[in-house]
């Protein structure tokens, strides 16, 4: 559960953008149904970007313990909600997080949570991806990460194009997974 403690300073220097962007594109913020949407869109603005107020290392760090288990760890589609950086719509989709332990393993919800970190920002689908496998890399020192993502994202669904039916696929690796047979048996796994 997310505790919505809003500096009301800023929300309602957001909600004064808002409200002249109403009236820019033609509508009377001062409508009914329109007179409280400014700060509502500012409040779900710094919700959905709060990953830029979350350090993704102290995720990490908060839930490390010693290996006894598997040689390897997937867990698959962690679901994802972000804003694309160029026209700041939504894109959404699923992760699967593959690592092979070296001494530590983490916590699984701590891997949800670096996920939602990174998508809470203002992101292209390909930087979250390396994102998410580098900082558990780094911060873990796993053998090795892979990281496929993905999303389906409403600038290509809602404007330009129009492709309702198409998804983006990225992937991203570091450490023992820079082997080529390694990735194959896990892309053979998905």
């Amino acid at each position: 559960m997310i505790l919505h403690n809003y500096d009301e300073a800023l929300v309602a220097e957001i909600a004064e953008h808002y409200k002249r962007i109403i009236e820019l594109i033609g509508e009377d913020p001062e409508r009914e149904g329109l007179v409280k949407t400014p700060v509502r869109a500012a409040k779900a603005l710094l919700d959905v970007t709060r990953g830029y107020r979350e350090d993704p290392a102290k995720i990490i760090k908060s839930a490390v313990f010693s290996h006894e288990g598997s040689n390897i760890v997937v867990v698959k589609d962690i679901e994802f909600y972000s804003l694309c950086e160029h026209h700041i719509l939504p894109i959404f989709g699923k992760d699967t997080i593959r690592y092979i332990p070296d001494g530590s393993m983490i916590g699984l919800s701590k891997l949800a949570r670096l996920v939602d970190t990174f998508a809470h920002r203002l992101q292209v689908q390909e930087r979250l991806t390396a994102q998410v496998c580098h900082t558990l890399y780094e911060e873990l020192k796993p053998k090795g990460v892979i990281v496929v993502c993905e999303a389906g994202h409403l600038c290509m669904k809602m404007r330009g194009v129009e492709k309702q039916d198409s998804l983006t696929a990225t992937i991203d690796y570091c450490g023992a997974f820079d082997d080529v047979n390694l990735r194959n048996e896990f892309m053979r796994l998905l």
